[in-house]
């Protein structure tokens, strides 16, 4: 049976930006030609969004190429549901409801990981921060 496929706009991204460097590197051995060996993009329906839990470097490489759907999979791993949440809200916030936003979002590797991943560390820090409190408010 071949692969689910879905349409990339119908994607909801949860990430901000896309670093440049990592899609150089996609795009070297990225072929919109032959799918076999492009990993499917993992998909969790969130509050009722098709929400992409990974793969937003090689969706924004297939729109680059003129693909207008992608293999998928549904995400089966348990994730931290509440940090994607805040992921999807921040993406939403910014107008990022497909990963064709995405493409005027590609920054340099260093700004990616300032923007990116120092905001991803902040938001984290501030969720686990919460369910300490959340935690001690109920044993206390």
């Amino acid at each position: 049976m071949p692969p689910q496929t879905l349409s990339i706009h119908c994607m909801q991204p949860s990430q901000l930006f896309i670093s440049e460097e990592k899609l150089k590197q996609v795009q070297q051995w990225f072929d919109p030609h032959d799918l076999r060996f492009f990993p499917p993009i993992p998909i969790k329906v969130l509050d009722g969004l098709l929400v992409m839990t990974d793969g937003h470097t090689r969706a924004v490489a297939a729109l680059g190429a003129g693909l207008t759907e992608l293999p998928m999979v549904w995400e089966t791993e348990e994730l931290d549901w509440e940090m994607y949440q805040a992921c999807v809200a921040a993406c939403l916030e910014q107008g990022i409801t497909s990963p064709a936003a995405l493409t005027a979002r590609i920054v340099s590797a260093s700004e990616y990981q300032e923007k990116w991943d120092g905001w991803c560390d902040r938001m984290q820090e501030e969720i686990r921060a919460r369910r300490v409190e959340a935690e001690q408010h109920h044993n206390g």
